[in-house]
C-alpha cells in the first residue's frame, strides 16, 4: 500500500529577478523536517501580472493552507496572487507593492539602490527587453556575504527579468492588506535598500520583522537558519 504523506502546510517559495529556484536550496531540509511541504516555484520573470497568474495557478492546485514566501521581485508576485487558502505571507528582502507601484519605483524611492547600475540588456523578438546583472558586478551587488566562487556560479546561472516586469504597476488588491505578513530585512541589501524594506513592513503592519544587519540580497543562502525560522513562524 502506498503511504500517504500529510503535510501541516504547503510553503510556496517564489524567487525573484537575477536568480532561480535554487536560491531556496538551503531552506528545503529545515522546512521539510518541520513537517511542511515546500515547493520552489518557477517564476517566469516575464511580467508582474503574468507571473502572479502562474503562481496563482500553482496555488489553486494545492489542498490545505498555503504560506507564500517571496524573495525580492518574488514579493511583488505573491502580493498579486489571488487563489487558494493563503494563510500567511513572508517577504524576504522583498518588494511588497501597493496598488499602482512598481518594483523600480520602490527600489529608488529611498537612497541606496544600485539596481540599475550594472545591467546588461538583450532585446527579444517579442519587443521585450531582458535584463541581467553583469558577471563582474554580481558578487558585490547581489551576494556580497557569500564566497566569491558561489557568487560567481550564481552570476553564471542567473535568470534575466524583463524590463517590463520591473516597471509594471502592481494590481489593485494587494494580498498583504488582508493576509498576515512577516518580513526579513537584509541590512546590506544593495538592490532593495533596507530602509525601503522597513517602510514596506511598517506599511503592511507586519506581525514580525527580523532584520539581519550584515545580510546581502542573497540572504536565503547566506542566512538560511534565520530565514527558515521566520517562515516556520508563519507556517506555525
Amino acid at each position: 500500500m502506498r503511504a500517504v504523506i500529510l503535510y501541516v502546510t504547503t510553503i510556496v517559495l517564489v524567487h525573484g529577478a537575477f536568480a532561480e529556484s535554487a536560491i531556496w536550496s538551503r531552506l528545503l531540509d529545515p522546512l521539510a523536517a518541520a513537517g511542511h511541504r515546500a515547493i520552489a516555484a518557477a517564476n517566469p520573470l516575464r511580467g508582474l501580472a503574468a507571473d502572479a497568474l502562474a503562481v496563482t495557478d500553482l496555488v489553486r492546485s494545492l489542498e490545505g493552507p498555503v504560506v507564500l514566501v517571496g524573495h525580492a521581485y518574488g514579493g511583488a508576485v505573491i502580493t498579486n496572487v489571488d487563489a487558494g487558502d493563503v494563510v500567511a505571507l513572508v517577504y524576504v528582502a522583498a518588494f511588497a507593492p501597493d496598488a499602482g507601484e512598481s518594483c523600480f519605483t520602490l527600489a529608488y524611492q529611498l537612497p541606496g539602490s544600485v539596481l540599475a547600475d550594472n545591467l546588461e540588456a538583450v532585446l527579444r523578438a517579442d519587443d521585450t527587453t531582458d535584463l541581467s546583472i553583469t558577471a563582474d558586478a554580481f558578487p558585490a551587488q547581489f551576494a556580497a556575504d557569500l564566497p566569491e566562487a558561489v557568487a560567481a556560479r550564481m552570476a553564471a546561472t542567473q535568470r534575466p527579468i524583463t524590463r517590463e516586469a520591473v516597471l509594471e504597476p502592481s494590481g489593485p488588491h494587494p494580498l498583504w492588506k488582508r493576509v498576515p505578513t512577516r518580513f526579513l530585512i537584509a541590512g546590506q541589501d544593495r538592490l532593495l535598500p533596507a530602509a525601503a524594506q522597513r517602510f514596506m513592513a511598517d506599511r503592511a503592519r507586519a506581525r514580525q520583522v527580523v532584520e539581519l544587519p550584515g545580510a546581502s540580497h542573497a540572504v536565503t543562502l547566506s542566512q538560511p537558519r534565520a530565514t527558515a525560522e521566520l517562515i516556520l513562524a508563519a507556517a506555525g
